[in-house]
């Protein structure tokens, strides 16, 4: 195992960048090994954008498999993978905490939802914009801070120019205030 382990980085790159590459692969052997998940873990930390992109969609993808293995990781993903300024592993963090909100603690409740405002307010990647403003309508409809907070920003991206981002703003709109 250890020679899969040492050759995640090298097996996720290359190839075209909006491929999957060998992410599938790669998913198969954590989800056969799970000690292997933080040698995965490390490829966010690539040089390659493409590695950290990757890396992103195979956590997300072992994360719908088998969450729980991804909670020793939350703190880590809050502070190290948030500090990543790269849209693919922004919006993965986005759904990565939609997904693992059931085992965030209050702590890192609070601290995930003041990682995806700061991301709401300042990434301009439509991807980023729809996959944060998601988590944060589902959160919001149980947190009246984050509802009143998050309004304004709806509104504001209700407008946006991409139709996407425009078109899910008015929606999580729509279902939280009507």
């Amino acid at each position: 195992m250890a020679e899969q382990d040492s050759s995640f980085e090298k097996r996720l790159s290359g190839g075209h960048p909006n491929s999957l590459g060998n992410t599938i692969e790669v998913v198969d052997e954590v989800l056969a090994d799970p000690e292997l998940l933080g040698s995965l873990y490390q490829c966010y930390f690539s040089n390659d954008e493409v590695v950290r992109l990757r890396t992103s969609n195979a956590m997300k993808r072992i994360c719908q498999q088998q969450p729980g293995w991804l909670v020793p990781y939350i703190d880590r993903l809050l502070t190290e993978v948030a500090s990543i300024k790269q849209a693919s592993a922004q919006w993965t963090l986005a759904q990565l905490m939609q997904q693992l909100q059931p085992n965030l603690t209050p702590e890192q409740q609070r601290k995930a939802t003041d990682v995806l405002k700061h991301n709401l307010t300042y990434y301009n990647d439509w991807i980023v914009l729809n996959h944060t403003m998601q988590t944060l309508a589902e959160w919001a409809e149980e947190n009246t801070d984050l509802k009143a907070w998050l309004k304004p920003h709806l509104d504001h991206l209700s407008k946006d120019e991409r139709k996407s981002v425009a078109n899910r703003a008015k929606k999580l709109n729509q279902l939280l205030y009507f």
